[in-house]
């Protein structure tokens, strides 16, 4: 019997199997799919998520790979005005004085090399059928890998399966919330007027993106309301470039670009858990928690929580079982290093889809420079939201 099973090989699980084997535990990391492969997704990775990548020891791998630094951040509101925070300027440094950006097929595939190297086990192109149980508490789960098919006892198991995670599902955690909504994700190339910076055009219900990516490509994403599936099904490629025209900075912009790589659809997002625990079992990354990508949010809390989830099972798992009471200090952890930001990101995404709220925000933050550099500090995950709250900044974006 394994000490721990992990099932997902995105960043969240590479980097629990990465930290659970540096700690002495026997680990197995199944992935459905062969990298490397194409994900949807902002593929941005904020600054603090650069200590991360390198505490596993794989930052300077993924700059070698081509991934483009970003330096800060620029929201344009629906009547054209328009903020940049920086990075360096926020009142704390960065780990980095930028975030990377990075296609997630050349990410994703660099962070799993960490495990493996690490001493995990990690086998691709293996689904799981079902979870195995033993008195009520997950013990493993049923493999399929091409024909052959095994059951694999465990220890302990980890949901790192992404948004649709089948783990939370068969554990009876998962949970739909509002606002749903879709994001299709592509890479264009010759997008004009491209900086070291991420954009986001706000405006009625929906927002638009654009970060480079390296190779002289762009993420250009679209979120917009999940009811809008059938529209978006019928032609994907042309209802992004639709959203994007719609934005007449970027109707100029896009006019002679042209697509690297096919539109991807992901979603609904908004989705959450009873609980991120349950006996013999973790949830981490996506398969936990994920409201919305407005602020980004996605690579470093799987590669932090990763660690987390590490820590909490090696603790539990050198004294004992891996129950849900001895996984407990895993929720109260996630607590202290993301409650915050689950504040704030919320707060950033609803207030995304507002007009009139967002103009507001943006004409207050393009007049007080230093207070938008430390809400993209916040942002990048290495400010305390709590700072927003100080009367200075607070002053500035009600007053």
């Amino acid at each position: 019997m394994r000490d721990l099973l992990v099932v997902g090989g995105g960043p969240a699980g590479a980097a629990t199997a990465t930290w659970a084997a540096r700690a002495g535990l026997d680990v197995l990391l199944v992935e459905r799919e062969t990298f490397p492969r194409e994900k949807a997704c902002a593929e941005y990775m904020s600054p603090e998520a650069t200590r991360d990548l390198e505490a596993l020891g794989v930052l300077d791998e993924i700059e070698a790979a081509g991934a483009a630094r970003l330096t800060g951040m620029r929201i344009i509101s629906d009547d054209g005005a328009a903020v940049i925070g920086r990075f360096p300027s926020a009142p704390r440094r960065p780990h980095r004085p930028y975030g990377l950006a990075l296609p997630r097929s050349r990410l994703d595939t660099i962070v799993l090399g960490a495990a493996a190297r690490s001493g995990a086990t990690v086998l691709q192109g293996v689904a799981v059928e079902r979870l195995l149980f033993a008195e009520g508490a997950v013990e493993g789960a049923a493999l399929r890998q091409g024909d052959r098919r095994w059951e694999e006892r465990s220890r302990a198991v980890v949901g790192a399966d992404g948004l649709h995670s089948l783990v939370a599902h068969r554990l009876g955690l998962a949970r739909h919330g509002a606002p749903r909504r879709l994001a299709l994700v592509a890479h264009l190339a010759d997008v004009e007027g491209m900086g070291d910076y991420g954009e986001m055009f706000v405006r009625d219900g929906r927002y638009a993106g654009l970060a480079p990516i390296g190779d002289g490509k762009v993420n250009a994403a679209a979120v917009v309301p999940a009811g809008e599936a059938r529209a978006i099904a019928k032609d994907p490629a042309a209802y992004l470039r639709a959203e994007l025209a719609a934005v007449p900075e970027l109707r100029r912009r896009i006019a002679g670009a042209r697509l690297a790589r096919g539109v991807m659809v992901a979603g609904p997002f908004a989705r959450t858990t009873r609980s991120a625990v349950a006996d013999g079992a973790l949830l981490v990354g996506d398969a936990a928690d994920f409201f919305d990508p407005f602020t980004g949010e996605g690579i470093f809390a799987a590669l932090r929580g990763g660690r987390l989830a590490a820590d909490a099972l090696t603790t539990a798992l050198a004294t004992g079982r891996a129950t849900r009471a001895a996984l407990r200090p895993y929720l109260a952890a996630r607590r202290r290093a993301f409650l915050g930001k689950w504040a704030f990101e919320r707060l950033a995404a609803l207030s995304a889809t507002r007009p009139a709220l967002m103009r507001r925000f943006t004409h207050r933050l393009a007049r007080h420079p230093a207070v938008a550099d430390l809400w993209v500090g916040v942002a990048g995950d290495y400010v305390s939201p709590g700072a927003l709250l100080a009367p200075r900044a607070l002053a500035s974006l009600i007053l």
